[in-house]
């Protein structure tokens, strides 16, 4: 993993799988089964960069041959929560890694004259301020999405978010950061701008599209 000292809070998640797998995701000839198990794949290894900092607690265990102290995560347990409908596509990579993970939703899409959220669904565990949160979404575009996704996660009690996306853009992170500081974004690339239409370049299309056939 790697920083970036111009827009502090952001982490790139630089690991050579990581990108030869993003690259393959970018081509516009990976069809849907196998940009969908890239999207799995990706966000199972970018999810283990993001737990590396989660409290341990110890526990007792008996072994086939003594007993020991070892280590398990404190407190509640992780919640996955995509931004409906592309954040769905990396559930499954992040459940193959933590299977015990309850999984939120949260439904916005982007309305295409303003470019701005607008915001259909919310469902997350009731006990939020005890929770740690990986709020899911394969593109950091305009950045709108993402702030309204935590505001809601905030007004619901959450206090320890993180923002997991697969490619992003320097105005999104920037635009996440001055709203919500305090949340860490981890991206596999930071892309270099976005289009009028508010697409990210190069970027990798629409992810939603991509990931279930519909473009």
């Amino acid at each position: 993993m790697t920083t970036t000292p111009a827009l502090p809070g952001l982490i790139i998640v630089r690991h050579p799988l990581v990108q030869h797998k993003l690259t393959i995701l970018r081509d516009r000839r990976t069809p849907t089964k196998i940009f969908k198990e890239l999207v799995d794949e990706i966000a199972m290894l970018m999810a283990y960069e993001a737990t590396s900092d989660l409290a341990l607690e110890p526990v007792e265990v008996e072994t086939p041959l003594e007993r020991m102290t070892g280590w398990r995560v404190s407190g509640k347990k992780l919640t996955l929560v995509p931004i409906l409908r592309a954040g769905l596509g990396m559930v499954e990579g992040i459940l193959k890694l933590v299977p015990s993970a309850r999984v939120g939703h949260i439904g916005l899409y982007r309305d295409h004259e303003t470019l701005e959220p607008v915001d259909y669904y919310f469902k997350i565990p009731a006990d939020a301020g005890e929770r740690d949160f990986l709020l899911l979404d394969p593109m950091l575009a305009t950045g709108g999405s993402a702030v309204a996704a935590i505001n809601s996660l905030k007004t619901a009690g959450a206090v320890r978010i993180r923002f997991l996306c697969l490619v992003a853009s320097p105005l999104g992170v920037a635009r996440v950061r001055d709203a919500h500081p305090d949340v860490p974004i981890l991206c596999a690339a930071l892309d270099r701008e976005l289009n009028e239409r508010g697409y990210i370049l190069p970027g990798l299309g629409d992810a939603g599209d991509r990931l279930f056939g519909t473009r």
